[in-house]
């Protein structure tokens, strides 16, 4: 079932969602910073509704400095009296009304949504919980659905279907929580086996959370214990030597192919950080730059882009993503990941990368948009 579009004669209406219950909510919050700062107001209608970690949703701030990163405090969403909740629309059509709801009071309409830009990162909001529910309300959204989410969030479930489209992947073990809790020492001999170093990765979590390079087996427990805190399920990866491209797409428009930008290479500068890890991406800016294009052949950037949208598609792709690469000493580009809810503040790899490629980012976020509302919901 799908809503119609918008009325031409008023703004659509977007829902800024951000905030979430994972590990990742402060960035979630420094993305929608970003998003606040630059929608362009004078063609929407912004409603920012943040979740708090206890998972409230309730309505906050649309001053983009709330939540920004500041110095070394990290922005979060407060719980409030004040709840917002999906209802049934005066209409009668499905959960396109927003309500607040107070202890004690009637609830209060805050009117309809056309489409959600949810800004989530990690489990509870970019793994296809938040889109399911979506689904069952009728309302628009951008980025992808339900299963692309999922495969696009567990990174063991990613590389299988990666591996079945026929896309180059490097070694790697999961480790179950109930492996884990039967039989440790088979586990770590498996990881083992990979070789060192490795890189040790909770399943389901990203901005690198819980991530560890392990040089031997001495520190190969307390690595997969440190990937545990954040998911019970973990992958390890044997270290591969390359360079780290990236490209970013954008889902094309009707029947069209998806786009894709030219390709990037975060170089990592001398300092404390011996490879991309959380403090390197967001708290460190002087720790990486990015080089776009990425100094490559030419045939190598074609390969690159056709590669990362073949990505896109095998999981379902829709909205946006960004596929991450190594391109290795003899030329092979093995896929590492992909990311259907990149970074998304002006300074993040994803919105840079369209910069470089022409399309800018207010522009970015206008056909993002765009795209949600044209598509719909439902089986597609």
């Amino acid at each position: 079932m799908t809503t119609e579009t918008p009325a031409s004669s008023r703004k659509p209406r977007v829902l800024v969602l951000f905030g979430g219950r994972s590990s990742e909510h402060a960035v979630s919050c420094v993305t929608a910073a970003g998003v606040l700062e630059a929608i362009d107001r004078t063609r929407y209608d912004v409603v920012p509704v943040g979740i708090a970690k206890s998972g409230q949703w309730s309505l906050v701030s649309a001053d983009p400095s709330t939540w920004s990163l500041r110095s070394d405090v990290l922005p979060e969403v407060p719980t409030t009296g004040h709840a917002v909740v999906m209802g049934t629309a005066a209409d009668g059509s499905a959960g396109q009304e927003l309500l607040v709801a107070a202890p004690g009071a009637v609830p209060r309409s805050m009117g309809g949504v056309d489409v959600v830009l949810p800004l989530l990162h990690g489990p509870f909001g970019e793994d296809g919980t938040l889109q399911g529910m979506l689904e069952m309300a009728d309302m628009r959204y951008v980025g992808a659905g339900v299963l692309a989410s999922a495969v696009g969030m567990d990174k063991h479930y990613m590389k299988v279907v990666f591996s079945a489209a026929g896309l180059e992947v490097g070694p790697y073990e999961v480790v179950t929580d109930r492996q884990w809790r039967t039989d440790a020492e088979a586990a770590l001999q498996r990881a083992a086996a990979l070789g060192f170093p490795v890189f040790v990765k909770p399943a389901r979590a990203g901005s690198s959370m819980g991530i560890s390079r392990v040089e031997g087996i001495g520190d190969l427990r307390a690595a997969i214990e440190a990937a545990r805190v954040f998911d019970p399920k973990v992958v390890i990866e044997a270290g591969i030597e390359g360079r780290e491209i990236e490209v970013a797409v954008l889902q094309g428009r009707g029947l069209d192919a998806p786009r894709t930008s030219l390709p990037g290479e975060i170089a990592m500068q001398p300092g404390d950080h011996a490879w991309y890890d959380f403090e390197a991406k967001y708290v460190d800016g002087a720790a990486a730059e990015l080089s776009c294009p990425a100094d490559l052949p030419p045939e190598v950037i074609d390969r690159v882009r056709r590669l990362a949208g073949e990505a896109f598609d095998a999981i379902g792709g829709e909205g946006l993503s960004r596929v991450d690469f190594f391109y290795t000493p003899d030329g092979r580009l093995v896929i590492n990941e992909i990311n259907t809810m990149p970074g998304f503040t002006p300074i993040s790899m994803y919105p840079q990368m369209w910069a470089k490629s022409g399309l800018g980012y207010t522009e970015l976020i206008d056909e993002l948009i765009g795209l949600a509302l044209d598509r719909g919901t439902g089986l597609r």
